[in-house]
């Protein structure tokens, strides 16, 4: 055996051709733009018509509405003790205008807190309305009975949520529903007794009672179902006969939404700047990845602002809470109940969605889906189900799911901007240069002005309570 032989047989084959690694030192590597994970679809700010504000300020001129005991009672918890914040009972229907304080800590000091389990019932059709009820905490259903008998709900009731404020005003029906408790309920419980030895301390709130109640019966019929101040209008007539005069009245001091705002400073160095800019502009990517922050951020607060968001500016007669928890098809239909006239679409958060899905396949019930924007997307009636991270997941995995109209000419919901702003980049959004510092770091200011509207109260219903993640 030769030597070359030798050699060859021990070794391993040697290379043949350029290596792939040493060839991409002479390539061009094909890069993407920069991905940015926080990014979502953002479906509120593309399907929210957006209203030119000029001024910066956007006033909702409503006709007069006469709202009243419309709202809840918050109650305060120390250990096993729960107690009513006094001032909240100016929530009650004949004590939105009283103002004195002694006699409202008075009628607090007599409410008297109760357990109740589920099945239990809080109050009996036909037994004696003698009791001023408040679910300090907890859930129950309002029952009522059908046009042939049957019992039917009426609605659910949760926190802060009372009945049976008549005795106020010293009258004592019977209930005319029951309530019966969906989850173990604490209740808070003002009885005819406890009022009757509270005696000369709420004098006061007697005699204002009572002059609440003579002006309700002088001014009864004067508004119309949604508590709107009435426009007389004779229908039916024949002949000459004479018509009545009337006009439009409007809210006194209406509601004003100021834009708002979301800003951040963008710094770039000027040697990246300068040099780094093949193939992609640095000043353009990092202000694109600013601008998507900022959207989002303008999202959330149009959803959670305590201002201006729309979880806490749906008025409290459009919120409705779940009957037994996950979202049903019948919770889904009662928001479709509220905003009836016209509803654009549901907003809710992802693993909502996905609960809503379970209870559907549970029931053995498929909704369809409809197009938006080029994308199939849930729905339920017709109506597009949309994803939205920003709507908040509790610790009790409780979150809420949003149903709205949208638009000025069918009077719903409305995003606010102001266009033609200076250096203006994206409508309402602007960019403008801050110089540059002694380490040749360059800045900008990047601006976006918002804010959203609800142009009556009607457009806009939550349900709340949604209970997602449950086992099966």
């Amino acid at each position: 055996m030769t030597k070359s032989a030798e050699s060859g047989a021990g070794a391993e084959n040697p290379q043949q051709s350029l290596s792939t690694a040493a060839a991409r030192n002479l390539a061009t590597t094909t890069k993407s733009t920069p991905q940015m994970q926080g990014i979502t679809s953002r479906w509120l700010l593309k399907l929210l018509p957006w209203v030119q504000a000029d001024g910066g300020v956007y006033r909702v001129n409503r006709r007069l509405t006469y709202t009243i005991g419309d709202g809840r009672i918050t109650c305060v918890t120390s250990g096993d003790d729960v107690r009513v914040l006094a001032p909240e009972l100016r929530e009650l229907r004949y004590l939105r205008t009283f103002d004195d304080d002694a006699a409202l800590e008075a009628l607090a000091d007599r409410f008297e807190k109760r357990e109740y389990e589920p099945g239990d019932l809080l109050a009996e059709a036909g037994n004696p309305a003698n009791e001023l009820v408040l679910l300090a905490h907890g859930k129950a259903s309002k029952l009522g009975t059908g046009a042939y008998g049957e019992q039917t709900a009426l609605e659910v009731l949760n926190d802060g949520r009372f009945f049976g404020e008549r005795i106020l005003g010293e009258e004592v029906p019977d209930w005319d529903f029951t309530v019966k408790a969906l989850t173990p309920c604490t209740v808070l419980v003002l009885t005819d007794s406890a009022l009757a030895e509270a005696g000369e301390a709420i004098t006061p709130l007697r005699e204002h009672v009572r002059r609440e109640r003579e002006a309700e019966d002088q001014h009864s019929g004067y508004g119309n179902a949604d508590g709107e101040a009435s426009v007389e209008v004779a229908s039916g007539h024949a002949g000459e006969q004479a018509l009545a005069g009337t006009f439009v009245d409007y809210e006194l001091s209406p509601r004003e939404y100021e834009l708002s705002v979301a800003q951040t400073v963008l710094r770039v160095h000027s040697r990246v700047a300068d040099l780094y800019n093949q193939p992609m502009d640095q000043v353009e990517q990092q202000l694109r990845l600013t601008i998507e922050a900022l959207r989002e951020r303008q999202e959330d607060e149009l959803v959670n602002n305590r201002d201006f968001g729309l979880l806490h500016n749906a008025d409290l007669r459009q919120r409705t809470s779940t009957r037994s928890g996950p979202p049903t098809p019948d919770d889904m239909d009662d928001l479709l109940a509220l905003v009836w006239k016209e509803p654009s679409f549901f907003l809710a958060h992802p693993r909502a969605i996905a609960a809503f899905g379970a209870e559907c396949n549970r029931r053995g019930i498929y909704p369809v889906s409809v197009d938006m924007n080029g994308h199939q997307v849930p729905s339920w009636r017709g109506v597009p189900i949309l994803p939205c991270n920003k709507i908040g997941v509790s610790a009790t995995n409780t979150t809420s799911i949003m149903l709205m109209r949208t638009g000025e000419h069918a009077r719903g919901v409305v995003g606010l901007w102001q266009t033609g702003i200076p250096d203006e980049y994206e409508p309402g959004l602007n960019v403008r240069f801050m110089g540059m510092d002694e380490k040749a770091i360059i800045s900008y200011l990047v601006s976006t002005y918002y804010s959203a509207a609800v142009l009556v109260p009607d457009a806009l219903a939550l349900l709340t309570d949604v209970q997602i993640g449950t086992e099966s």
